[in-house]
């Protein structure tokens, strides 16, 4: 596929060059070769595989959460955040007081995330300028230091990205009137019925609004929310299961080139990216979801062999950990209504058969305890 042009660069008064974009879509449609094609069928059959394997699981919705808290921290990641997954558990359960400040920022995402979801279940909202306003606002409303970006307003001045002013920038965005006309367009295009494939017109979605930069702070975070529900609003996937910041971030240098190149009219390159994100992120949670499987059937015959009182207490307590993968007694205590003491013992119980592991050998007072086969399952694959 030859290059197509996207936008261009033109002068503005105050002595810098900002990009415009070209109508979006072109109207000669985009001509995709014939690896573009088959790498998109291959991707479409693979989420349709996760997507079933997916319903299988008697926890789904425990997995989408681990995934979820996955998505958010790499996503804040890319932008510099460096609190991790296991320090929003912690922080969520606040089982630690000692958590790194910009935690704030993933627990942020993943409030928008939320309510991304409830606003798609709930009320079937479509995915308009107005659901993007709204995720913006939960992402960046008493956030830590963002409360001067305008949370869920898009911007009313020009914005850059790399550099200290517009004019030594790496890319300048459309100024305001032309982001406006080009928001408008995007949303026609994420509504419209045309030939576009469902996996490429996202990937042609998130490039087109990373492009049009809307928001004063946020933009990225925002628009990698936006490719999960807009697959899932399409029927796509029929739980949002499908979250690649991961990917983004394990290549962050790559997913920068391939966005700045897609400026450049080198849209055949980010879709070809964008497709071995979906191959790669599909695959990697469809072993998950298998481990999963294998180790939720081992570690169930293992509570299973306990006398009958202990099986009970420990059948309360291991689908639970699930969701909340790091506990400590007080933890134990809320959900069976235990004494400090039964509390201990059951965890002591779990400890023995391999389940849980203290966090920290050394402490005596205040210990917390990690599910940690689960977790490792969900930590972030090297390159």
């Amino acid at each position: 596929m030859k290059n197509i042009h996207v936008g261009t660069l033109i002068e503005q008064k105050d002595g810098f060059k900002a990009f415009i974009p070209d109508t979006f879509p072109p109207k000669e449609g985009y001509d995709l070769d014939s690896s573009i094609l088959k790498k998109n069928d291959q991707a479409t059959r693979l989420l349709g595989k996760l997507d079933g394997i997916t319903k299988l699981l008697p926890d789904a919705d425990f997995f989408l959460l681990m995934y979820l808290r996955k998505d958010a921290a790499s996503s804040s990641q890319i932008e510099g955040t460096r609190a991790t997954m296991i320090d929003v558990i912690e922080a969520e359960a606040k089982l630690n007081t000692n958590i790194p400040e910009d935690v704030d920022d993933i627990l942020h995402y993943i409030k928008a995330l939320n309510y991304g979801m409830s606003r798609v279940t709930q009320d079937n909202f479509p995915v308009s300028l107005r659901f993007i306003r709204e995720l913006h606002k939960r992402l960046m409303d008493k956030a830590r230091a963002t409360h001067f970006f305008d949370p869920g307003e898009f911007r009313k001045s020009q914005n850059w990205i790399g550099g200290t002013r517009p004019d030594n920038a790496r890319f300048v965005p459309p100024p305001v009137e032309e982001m406006h006309k080009a928001l408008d367009e995007l949303e026609k295009f994420i509504h419209k019925d045309d030939a576009n494939l469902t996996l490429i017109k996202a990937a042609l979605i998130h490039a087109q609004f990373e492009t049009i930069h809307p928001f004063l702070d946020g933009n990225g975070r925002t628009g990698r929310m936006i490719i999960t529900f807009y697959l899932w609003k399409e029927g796509f996937i029929e739980k949002p299961v499908l979250f690649l910041s991961s990917y983004f971030k394990k290549y962050q240098e790559l997913y920068y080139e391939r966005l700045f190149g897609y400026h450049n009219g080198k849209v055949s390159e980010w879709i070809d990216f964008f497709l071995d994100g979906v191959i790669e992120i599909a695959n990697e949670a469809i072993d998950i979801v298998g481990k999963i499987t294998i180790l939720r059937e081992q570690d169930m015959q293992k509570v299973q062999r306990l006398g009958t009182r202990a099986s009970e207490s420990a059948a309360i307590i291991l689908p639970k950990l699930y969701a909340q993968p790091i506990v400590n007694v007080s933890t134990v205590i809320k959900w069976t209504s235990y004494t400090r003491a039964g509390a201990q013992r059951v965890i002591d119980r779990f400890i023995t058969m391999d389940i849980l592991t203290p966090r920290n050998q050394d402490q005596k007072y205040g210990q917390s305890y990690e599910y940690k086969k689960y977790i490792d399952l969900f930590k972030e694959s090297k390159k």
